[in-house]
């Protein structure tokens, strides 16, 4: 059984038929919160992230990232056999994620529609690119094309005039996930009621939409089409990034209370009465002459230097870190955030839940599976007798 028995979701099973990242990142919160949740892969490669370096000795370390937690099982969907296994290990399960094109699962006999009447119980969860209605279904997506054209990219980037940029992290995809996550939950809520389970339909499209709160409301209040202002802030300022003797900092000085206490702390009282930013509206419309003023006080210090006075000033502000520096942050170690998983001896680091709960751990007990790894045991867990087992693997199912 799973090792991990102990979480908020022990004794829920997850199928997750999955590759890349939207549908895994889906997976990976649900087994940190402890479901048993089995990735399904296709024979004979599998998640084609397996092939991603770099590696620890032969396995891939963003593979581990998004699948440790998990057992694995591969099936070679081309077979009758390998169809029948997938079939019978989703009648079994509580959940089912998938997040390949449409018509994929109808073509492994696993659709919505074809589940629905004979697993009643079943939370069917999909994850695509556009979502399973409207006239882009039948599209792939990718978290590029999804933060293009939920308008993202026109609000990223340095300013008016400069090339489109997206956000560094795929954000539509690890977004999505979690979104995932969240229906499911609900509908696992909704089912100890009702007795049914449901479909659930989420994507990146939508994912990416989400981000855009901020600017779609000043655009649905006013017409006004919010365009990118690099780390600068739509409705308030100063709420950016300034350049510092060494580096980079954030801060956050946006109502009129810490406005007046940065001004003192940066010794430039004078500018509490400079008629360009005597108020919130003044400072948000004249954003970057106040950018410019302020940044030829920060480039006198270094950024600990300014952290230091600002942060015991009372002032919302942190560094500007790269991912390595992250990972050393004193508040990231304490928040166990980044974690050690053993894959075939091989010590890799990844990262960890991004809850705490006061009743629940959220340890990482497994790395992520070999292809097919766990398919006895997951099978015979099934129902499937070890004589199944053996003509399975004899006929190259598994």
């Amino acid at each position: 059984m799973a090792e991990n028995s102990h979480g908020l979701l022990s004794g829920i099973r997850v199928i997750e038929f999955s590759h890349v990242m939207a549908a895994p990142t889906c997976g990976l919160m649900l087994a940190d919160m402890g479901a048993d949740v089995i990735k399904v892969e296709r024979l004979p490669d599998g998640d084609s992230v397996r092939g991603n370096a770099p590696f620890a000795g032969d396995v891939s370390a963003p593979f581990t990232m998004m699948n440790r937690g998990k057992r694995g099982v591969a099936f070679d969907l081309r077979s009758d056999g390998g169809k029948a296994a997938f079939k019978r290990l989703i009648e079994g399960a509580d959940v089912f994620v998938e997040n390949f094109r449409m018509g994929a699962a109808d073509h492994y006999g696993v659709g919505w529609d074809q589940m629905k009447e004979t697993c009643p119980k079943l939370i069917y969860c999909s994850i695509s690119g556009f979502g399973r209605t409207g006239p882009y279904a039948e599209r792939g997506g990718f978290d590029l094309v999804a933060q293009g054209m939920s308008g993202l990219m026109s609000i990223t980037g340095e300013g008016p005039g400069r090339p489109p940029v997206k956000v560094g992290a795929p954000v539509t995809d690890i977004t999505a996930g979690t979104l995932a996550a969240m229906g499911i939950l609900g509908a696992l809520v909704a089912r100890q009621t009702t007795g049914k389970g449901q479909f659930v339909d989420t994507s990146l499209f939508e994912a990416g939409i989400m981000h855009t709160y901020w600017q779609s409301a000043i655009f649905m209040a006013s017409g006004e089409v919010p365009g990118a202002m690099g780390s600068a802030h739509p409705l308030m300022a100063p709420y950016q990034a300034f350049e510092t003797k060494n580096g980079w900092i954030n801060l956050g000085s946006a109502n009129q209370n810490l406005w007046q206490k940065l001004v003192h702390l940066i010794g430039a009282p004078g500018l509490a009465e400079d008629a360009r930013f005597i108020g919130p509206n003044e400072r948000r419309d004249n954003q970057g002459e106040l950018a410019d003023v302020l940044n030829t006080y920060f480039r006198t210090r270094t950024t600990e230097d300014w952290f230091q006075i600002l942060d015991a000033g009372g002032i919302p502000a942190g560094p500007v870190l790269d991912i390595k520096q992250m990972t050393e942050d004193a508040q990231t170690k304490a928040r166990d955030m980044v974690r050690d998983v053993d894959a075939d001896g091989n010590k890799i680091r990844v990262l960890g839940h991004p809850v705490k709960y006061s009743d629940h751990d959220t340890e990482i007990t497994r790395a992520a599976p070999k292809l097919g790894e766990h398919n006895d045991e997951v099978l015979a867990e099934a129902g499937f007798s070890a004589a199944e087992i053996a003509d399975l693997r004899e006929s190259g199912a598994i």
